[in-house]
């Protein structure tokens, strides 16, 4: 009997022990969770491990070969194209274009090609409509069939733009900017009552109801006859994709549109376009993108990651996520950094570090806006090693009521959490340090400022149904602020 009662007790014994060690575990694990929450900026190696950059065989393809004349008269798109086709059908290489101007319509890129401009090269685009063929496209988080953008790619891998040369757009107060429909601010860009307009019934009006109500992409035609501008850069569904050096002025419309892309690398762009709706880069439903070393200087969000509009980007479903800004540079633009206001489909993982921004007419350092039209989810945003001049209005701003077109009142609760900003230098704040516009049923939650310091703000704090609001080692006006009131 004592024999089986001592068995008994060693089995207890053990089970405690494989009790204990399990337990042990997962509050290891669990303090584990903690921490990464606590240091998000540890999945960041592990995020920019999985950008690819693509990879060319070592083979030019001269434009000047296919027939490219550079006096920026002769039209060459017939030669760019040439020489793309001959270089992806081949395996790839570079397509180059040498020093010169060249005058081109859309160019459409393929599998394995980088177009290469030299030093003192500049491709200067058509600023007739009738030069961009219908493809499809799409318009402020709406696909769509429309003019091409300027430079475009359709589920291609491994492409480049690459070079120390310059694509102008030729946009301005006579071509493409007047179709915004009206003047901004104080900017005008060209339009007069009785001209045609993407505001006309037709135009934008319809593509959203289109969108809102599930007709298919290949039925919402516009192009000819309508007014709605090209985006500049466009790879659609493309994977590998680098933009490299180039210089970029005078756009349409968005600059920067990789969408439903993974692996995207923006490197050392300088961007120059103060035209309506210039945003610099635009990632939409787009995974795995670094846009590192970059000058913009725009006329609306220097970038601005997107994610769809309203039931469009609900029924894509595709977050943009794991997008890292690096070490670049702001000037003028509505935001440095924005999120929205096309999220539907959510944003995640966020990463904004090194950068500077300094403009008069730079409105927010850091945006997110959205509303119940929207819905979605924004989890992560990410900021630290900031240094700001001047921003007009806040040096954060977030926004849950964001309307521009009527009522955008909705069913559909957004929800914006986890929203750190740390290492902060600001020397004219503006209106706010902090300027953020919840929704009763969805505050915006856990936003923290970390070794913050900012000078000239008129007000430090103007929060609505925000939960969770740390404010840590953070000075304003010379004053240190322990929380937010």
């Amino acid at each position: 009997m004592q024999k089986y009662t001592t068995i008994k007790l060693k089995l207890k014994a053990i089970l405690l022990l494989g009790i204990l060690f399990l337990s042990s575990c997962k509050t290891k694990s669990n303090h584990g969770e903690a921490l990464q929450k606590q240091d998000p900026w540890k999945n960041l190696k592990q995020i920019e491990q999985a950008i690819k950059e693509p990879f060319f065989r070592t083979a030019n393809y001269n434009v000047i070969a296919y027939g490219a004349v550079s006096d920026g008269k002769t039209f060459c798109t017939e030669s760019f194209k040439k020489a793309i086709l001959a270089c992806s059908k081949d395996g790839g290489g570079r397509v180059v274009v040498p020093k010169g101007k060249y005058l081109t319509g859309a160019i459409h890129l393929e599998d394995n090609v980088n177009l290469h401009l030299e030093e003192g090269a500049e491709i200067l685009f058509s600023t007739n409509p009738e030069d961009y063929p219908m493809v499809h496209t799409s318009f402020e988080g709406m696909e769509l069939m429309n003019y091409s953008p300027l430079i475009y790619a359709f589920n291609k891998k491994n492409i480049a733009i690459t070079g120390k040369g310059i694509l102008n757009g030729q946009a301005n107060q006579t071509n493409w900017w007047p179709w915004k429909g009206s003047t901004s601010e104080g900017h005008d860009y060209g339009y007069r009552d009785g001209m045609p307009s993407q505001k006309d019934k037709l135009n934008l009006p319809v593509l959203m109801d289109m969108a809102q109500t599930d007709v298919p992409v290949e039925k919402r035609i516009f192009g000819k006859g309508h007014y709605l501008r090209p985006n500049f850069v466009e790879p659609f569904g493309c994977t590998n994709v680098l933009i490299k050096d180039v210089k970029i002025i005078n756009a349409p419309f968005w600059i920067l549109h990789p969408i439903k892309c993974t692996n995207v690398i923006v490197d050392g762009v300088n961007i120059e376009s103060h035209g309506p709706n210039n945003d610099g880069c635009d990632p939409e439903y787009s995974k795995n993108v670094l846009i590192k070393n970059c000058t913009f200087n725009t006329g609306d969000d220097c970038i601005a990651i997107k994610a769809g509009r309203d039931n469009e980007g609900r029924k894509v479903a595709i977050m943009s996520e794991n997008i890292i800004v690096r070490d670049c540079k702001m000037i003028d633009g509505h935001g440095g950094v924005v999120i929205g206001s096309e999220m539907s489909a959510g944003v995640k993982n966020v990463y904004v570090e090194n950068c500077t921004m300094d403009s008069p007419n730079l409105d927010r350092a850091i945006r997110i806006k959205t509303n119940s039209r929207r819905g979605g989810v924004v989890d992560g945003v990410y900021v630290r090693n900031l240094t700001v001049g001047k921003v007009k209005e806040a040096v954060l701003k977030i926004n849950l009521h964001y309307a521009i077109y009527g009522d955008q009142t909705g069913t559909f609760i957004p929800k914006v959490k986890n929203v750190i900003l740390e290492n902060i230098t600001v020397k004219d704040g503006g209106k706010f340090a902090i300027l953020a516009d919840g929704i009763e049923s969805s505050p915006i939650e856990n936003v923290t400022f970390k070794n913050v310091k900012i000078d000239k703000v008129e007000e430090n704090f103007s929060l609505k149904h925000v939960s969770n609001i740390q404010i840590i080692d953070t000075y304003i006006n010379n004053k240190k602020i322990d929380k937010a009131n």
